[in-house]
């Protein structure tokens, strides 16, 4: 009989729900920031007189930062503690948003978006790791997946923002568009405020030798066997403890690696993030009337509405379930928006067809993603193992807001309905990468739904 039959079930207390909230307000503001900017493109390209590369450039200027912030912070942040280093982040965020409203040219604007990217990879990285650390196996997924729901949240926020923000009626060139990035600051200064209230991770506090700081936390956060649970991770440790420095690359941990690296590169072979980034010039070329303005807060409102039900499902349907119903799920509504792009045909149901394929997208790849890769990499390469997700995640989410205002043509002022069917093709990438996925993950996926970090580690032959 494993662990998992003999431990008694966790309590849900009062400290865990607010640890699992406070640190995944970090997904607020990675969401926040990834969706805000596709209310200012417009009136930055036409501004500053972009080109297609050149907006592209504006857009994943932050998606380097946020590569480069998915790996700098890892040291930091096994040294310093989980939490230490999101209040880091916090900072980096609300600089960020201060930032970017005062720029006074396009080089500075860049600058600050840099530095905000910075703060979202180290986020991507840190938020789901501490989560994932803290929750008991029962519940785990539930709590990391709170930091998905809170990047779904922030993008609905955003796409809100921006629309109120158009409503003062201020000059799109001049105003609005700072205004759309300054409100950032706000939820950034909450965050850093709140990272306060509560502890440390306990599994970090175990890697430090700190096990009556991390028994403490243990028992704060509902873990019924405390000795057992703490016995485990010092063992997990212990097996470890001649590989302080412990490398990620290498053989024995090729199939976590190839897991993390598969379900963080899908995500962003959808296209998702450059749907998002540009939703409001793509809706504009399509010419679909269905929402008006409002056509961006509808979008952002289906990608919580479809987060909220994964949230209570994802322990009980598990993770592996989830991608294989999410596969088909998004690339059905693909394929049409792929063809009203390009066909100019039924334009009214691309706002419909873009909101199911957000709903599936939200409910599977975007709840799993940080869920799975904060379970599948041992004790010992967990943050590097969450840094190599993100990396991969950023780093295709770069290519893509790089390329696609390159390949749909976009042009400031020049924005004409159904001109652009080559509009189609990052739909139809997007689909067919949905469907190579439901065979790779049917075939080589594990299922961790309620397995301890440490059987994990079993599980997958470590």
């Amino acid at each position: 009989m494993d662990r998992t039959e003999e431990k008694p079930k966790a309590r849900i207390t009062r400290y865990l729900v607010l640890a699992a909230i406070v640190s995944s307000l970090g997904g607020l503001l990675f969401g926040f920031d990834t969706a805000v900017i596709s209310g200012t493109t417009h009136s930055v390209q036409d501004l500053y007189k972009l080109s297609p590369t050149a907006l592209g450039f504006f857009v994943s200027s932050a998606l380097i930062g946020t590569i480069l912030g998915s790996f700098c912070f890892t040291r930091l942040g096994d040294a310093w503690g989980r939490r230490e280093i999101l209040k880091l982040l916090a900072l980096l965020f609300f600089v960020s948003a201060v930032g970017c409203g005062l720029a006074w040219d396009y080089t500075s604007l860049v600058i600050f978006r840099f530095i905000g990217g910075l703060g979202i990879g180290g986020s991507s990285v840190f938020g789901p790791v501490y989560v994932s650390e803290i929750s008991p196996a029962r519940c785990r997924g539930r709590m990391v997946l709170l930091f998905q729901y809170n990047v779904c949240l922030g993008i609905l926020v955003a796409y809100l923002s921006n629309y109120i923000v158009q409503c003062f009626g201020l000059d799109p060139l001049t105003h609005q568009w700072r205004v759309m990035f300054s409100v950032e600051a706000v939820p950034a200064l909450l965050f850093g405020i709140m990272l306060f209230t509560i502890p440390e991770s306990p599994r970090w506090f175990a890697s430090k030798g700190r096990y009556d700081e991390a028994e403490k936390v243990l028992e704060m956060v509902g873990e019924t066997d405390i000795a057992g649970e703490l016995q485990a991770i010092r063992d997990s440790f212990a097996a470890k403890a001649a590989q302080a420095n412990e490398p990620l690359f290498q053989r024995k941990y090729l199939y976590p690696i190839l897991l993390g690296f598969g379900v963080a590169a899908f995500n962003q072979l959808t296209f998702i993030n450059g749907f998002l980034y540009y939703l409001n010039d793509t809706f504009a070329m399509v010419g679909a009337k269905f929402g008006g303005d409002l056509q961006p807060v509808i979008v952002g409102a289906f990608n919580v509405l479809a987060c909220t039900i994964a949230l209570f499902i994802i322990d009980r349907f598990g993770r592996k379930t989830m991608l294989l119903i999410g596969s088909w799920g998004t690339a059905i509504p693909l394929l049409l928006a792929a063809y009203i792009a390009a066909k100019h045909e039924l334009v009214e149901l691309f706002p419909v067809a873009l909101s199911v394929f957000i709903i599936f997208f939200s409910f599977s790849q975007g709840a799993v993603i940080w869920v799975y890769v904060s379970e599948i990499f041992p004790n010992a390469v967990r943050s590097k193992g969450q840094a190599l997700g993100s990396f991969t995640h950023w780093g295709l989410c770069a290519i893509a807001a790089q390329v696609y205002p390159m390949i749909v043509s976009f042009t400031a002022g020049e924005v004409t309905p159904g001109a652009y069917p080559r509009l189609a093709i990052p739909f139809l990438f997007g689909a067919c990468a949905m469907i190579v996925q439901f065979f790779v993950v049917k075939r080589f996926f594990i299922e961790t739904k309620g397995v301890p970090l440490e059987e994990v580690e079993k599980k997958l032959g470590l």
